[in-house]
């Protein structure tokens, strides 16, 4: 690559390196660093080459390896909030709602970020936590437990047709 970098096989060369580190990615119980590597290398088939044929698998890829480190950080957020670090957690789910914002764990980041809250009695910005969830995520499983946490009532039972949030603030959304 580095002798003949216009060599019509060097998207082909980055591809496989990267690929070569998406492989290593291990569980969300280790340590990331090779998770990282391989998006650096994705992006670097992505930005080198986007037009090519790897960089639509690169494209993918770096969305399941983007998932994978947002459960990582949940991982983690779980891990502090059990222990009773609400401070610790709230950080992390934060994180990833703002840095993740396309994976599959901002339902449950702004689910842990209400319960957090409200833990430590907080009560406005878990009921702000609450109603993004509800506004994104209308009738996840994730804002039905949210919901019950705020009002005691849990939704799946009382038939309600309109989003609790709009019932607290009116039409705020």
């Amino acid at each position: 690559m580095q002798l003949h970098p216009g060599n019509r096989d060097a998207p082909y060369a980055y591809y496989l390196i990267a690929i070569s580190y998406y492989e290593q990615i291990a569980d969300t119980g280790r340590e990331q660093k090779i998770t990282e590597l391989a998006l650096d290398a994705l992006g670097e088939v992505i930005d080198r080459y986007p037009e090519s044929e790897y960089a639509r698998d690169s494209r993918l890829k770096m969305d399941l390896a983007r998932d994978h480190l947002a459960g990582k950080e949940m991982e983690i957020g779980r891990y502090y909030l059990k222990r009773g670090h609400q401070g610790a957690a709230i950080n992390r789910f934060r994180y990833v709602v703002d840095k993740y914002q396309t994976t599959s764990h901002v339902p449950e980041a702004l689910h842990r970020l209400t319960e957090a809250y409200l833990s430590l009695g907080i009560v406005d910005e878990a009921k702000n936590a609450a109603a993004i969830l509800g506004y994104n995520y209308p009738g996840s499983e994730w804002y039905l437990d949210s919901y019950a946490l705020l009002t005691g009532e849990d939704e799946r039972t009382d038939g309600i047709e309109e989003p609790w949030y709009s019932r607290m603030w009116g039409s705020v959304f």
